[in-house]
């Protein structure tokens, strides 16, 4: 039998903004993942949300939180936007610690394009505990020297026909120090939409997330 998904808005003071979130909850959880993807099209969560139905069928709670208003960057300031993205997700690990739904949840990232690099900001200091990250089609600004400094057990995924993200994440995954894994998806393209690429990517996922959220739990 399913376990009931318990949905809930929730909105998250960080910095000077308040940032718009929806929490999925499955029935006894055993950890939850803060989800931010780079489309100005998708508000919350994507229309299709196949890899969290996925996560919440293995017990896994979402996080996803809205940045549509975080991709509205000037060319040429990634780096500054990258942090500043990072503040916000520091903002929302924080908003799960003193929530009383989540506050005992080991907590992970899972990152799409532009917002992978504020994971891996935010992944570099020592101001969250994150159990694991998920990195699919990463956007990065390398070189990068916080990249060594990461603990959180990473994995890259990146489509085999997404030629610049690919250079990437090949770049990323070997200044990487801690426990790591990168895919490639033959034939799949940036944005996941060809036949069964999307499933790769929600099983991988899922994989990760579980055997290194079942680490922390013990």
């Amino acid at each position: 039998m399913v376990s009931p998904i318990h949905r809930r808005h929730v909105s998250i003071a960080c910095d000077d903004v308040a940032v718009n979130a929806m929490l999925c909850m499955p029935d006894d959880a055993i950890g939850i993942v803060v989800c931010v993807n780079g489309s100005t099209a998708s508000r919350l969560k994507p229309p299709s949300d196949y890899v969290g139905s996925v996560l919440h069928k293995a017990g896994l709670a979402t996080l996803w939180l809205d940045a549509a208003s975080l991709e509205e960057h000037r060319p040429g300031q990634a780096r500054n936007d990258a942090q500043a993205l990072a503040r916000r997700l520091q903002g929302a690990c924080a908003w799960l610690g003193q929530d009383a739904a989540t506050d005992a949840l080991p907590y992970s990232l899972f990152a799409s394009g532009f917002p992978a690099a504020a994971a891996l900001h935010l992944a570099s200091t020592d101001v969250c505990d994150i159990a694991a990250l998920v990195l699919r089609s990463a956007k990065l600004q390398l070189p990068d020297p916080g990249l060594a400094k990461i603990t959180a057990p990473t994995l890259l995924i990146a489509g085999g026909l997404d030629d610049g993200s690919v250079g990437f994440n090949r770049a990323a995954f070997a200044a990487l120090q801690c426990k790591k894994r990168f895919e490639v998806i033959p034939g799949a393209t940036h944005a996941f939409e060809e036949p069964g690429s999307l499933e790769v990517v929600a099983r991988l996922a899922r994989g990760w997330f579980l055997q290194h959220t079942r680490f922390v739990l013990a």
